[in-house]
């Protein structure tokens, strides 16, 4: 009796079942792949987005649910659940509004976790109704708002500017610590030492009366300060410069500015930001790699921005109080600003500004840039010794800067042997990758 299927079809049907499984693997791996790049580009999206509007959606929460801590930690559950929904559901129309609503409903959660869910609508309810009222608002900033609840006397100034650029300028606790010259771990402990110090505190999301700013003024300046000096010179990542820390601190410096029209301080930091910007056009080429201050075409920088900033030194001084450290950072930059040229600066009086300001805010970089400036006035076999007595301290170890000054120095020496093993020393410490490219090049150069 014949076989009801016949052998000679059977190796004919494993290999059309095998071709399926293939096609099935290979359109499982093509889905896979798509998913993949639909969740590569929606964390882009939001890393994109959360630099713009991050700060503003923590402070909205801060000020519905009147908890900093609670606010920071229900943003992030936001943007956690945006990572694992978006790549399916795709990104909302309002990206920002999507992650501020969801967070409040975390928020929500949290207090009905707490049992206290009754109260907290109340109290929703009321601060509401207060925004939605016409009402005099001596802060009308929400990003500043915050900035000055983060900075609040109960934290040391330390605990202030470390918690708040984590919060307000959205920096990673590894860019923080390279601002500060600290290891990691000791930023690390300061942000999370100021939240429960606040949290104990019973700290709300209260702007304080303009009496009381003066206490956490200094704290706010140095929010503003290094957000800047994070933009201006990125301490990591493939940019040479963030221009949207930087724009947005200058922002925050001229609205605080205007709040506090006597407070010379507040007017030289203004100062000092709008000369730093106003070479922002000339710093990098159109490939995005650096262009040093030597190399600049000073017919791109911004006349206006320079005026603007001379006019608020003046001011600062006007006030008849002396030099802080921001004004005598802002008259170093003007020096730079007013030069026809690098050789035409008058490094003289930077080197002037630079001993008054070590005298004021002792820093080993303050240091290190006196001795750069010494450099150009005097020559480089002074500064040199300057460079090697800070390096004798242990100063800036393990730090590009020492290295890359010192090789400098060196390559003005014609001891080029000395100086290619700093740059490639410089190079090997750098985090930014487009300075990392400039050292590399410098070494190969000599």
């Amino acid at each position: 009796m014949p076989s009801p299927v016949d052998p000679l079809d059977t190796p004919d049907d494993g290999a059309a079942a095998a071709g399926a499984a293939a096609e099935r693997a290979a359109a499982a791996a093509a889905g896979a792949a798509a998913e993949r790049a639909a969740a590569a580009a929606v964390r882009d999206r939001i890393d994109a987005m959360w630099r713009i509007d991050g700060a503003g959606i923590v402070a909205a929460l801060a000020r519905a649910t009147g908890d900093l801590g609670l606010a920071e930690d229900v943003a992030q559950e936001a943007v956690a659940e945006a990572l694992a929904r978006w790549p399916a559901e795709g990104v909302p129309r309002n990206p920002a509004a999507w992650l501020t609503t969801v967070a409040k409903r975390r928020a929500i959660d949290a207090w009905r976790r707490a049992a206290r869910l009754q109260d907290r609508y109340t109290d929703l309810g009321r601060r509401l109704e207060d925004e939605a009222a016409p009402q005099w608002d001596p802060l009308p900033d929400d990003v500043l708002k915050l900035i000055f609840v983060a900075c609040h006397p109960v934290l040391s100034r330390e605990a202030q500017v470390a918690l708040t650029l984590r919060i307000v300028g959205g920096l990673s606790a590894r860019e923080i610590a390279r601002l500060f010259l600290l290891p990691v771990a000791t930023v690390q402990q300061r942000i999370v030492r100021a939240k429960k110090t606040l949290a104990a505190a019973r700290v709300p999301f209260d702007v304080p009366e303009p009496n009381e700013w003066r206490a956490r003024l200094g704290g706010v300046l140095a929010v503003i300060y290094l957000l800047f000096t994070e933009g201006y010179a990125a301490s990591s990542g493939p940019s040479w410069m963030r221009q949207e820390p930087a724009s947005e601190a200058l922002r925050l410096g001229r609205l605080l500015a205007r709040l506090v029209p006597r407070e010379p301080e507040a007017l030289a930091l203004v100062a000092l930001m709008e000369f730093q910007a106003s070479r922002f056009r000339a710093r990098t080429r159109a490939d995005g790699s650096p262009v040093l201050l030597s190399d600049q075409d000073r017919t791109l920088w911004d006349r206006g921005q320079i005026e603007r900033g001379r006019a608020a030194l003046a001011q600062a001084d006007a006030l008849g109080r002396g030099r802080g450290n921001y004004a005598l950072q802002a008259a170093i930059a003007q020096c730079h600003a007013v030069a026809p040229s690098v050789e035409g600066t008058d490094w003289q009086r930077i080197v002037l500004l630079y001993e008054a300001l070590g005298r004021l805010a002792p820093s080993p970089v303050v240091e290190l840039n006196r001795a750069v400036a010494v450099s150009m006035a005097t020559g480089p076999a002074t500064a040199l010794e300057l460079v090697d007595r800070l390096a004798a301290t242990g100063a800036l170890r393990g730090s590009h800067l020492l290295p890359s000054v010192r090789a400098e120095l060196l390559s003005r020496l014609d001891r080029e042997e000395e100086a290619r093993a700093e740059f490639s020393a410089a190079a090997a410490l750098a985090r930014n990758d487009r300075e990392r490219e400039v050292l590399e090049r410098r070494a190969l150069g000599l």
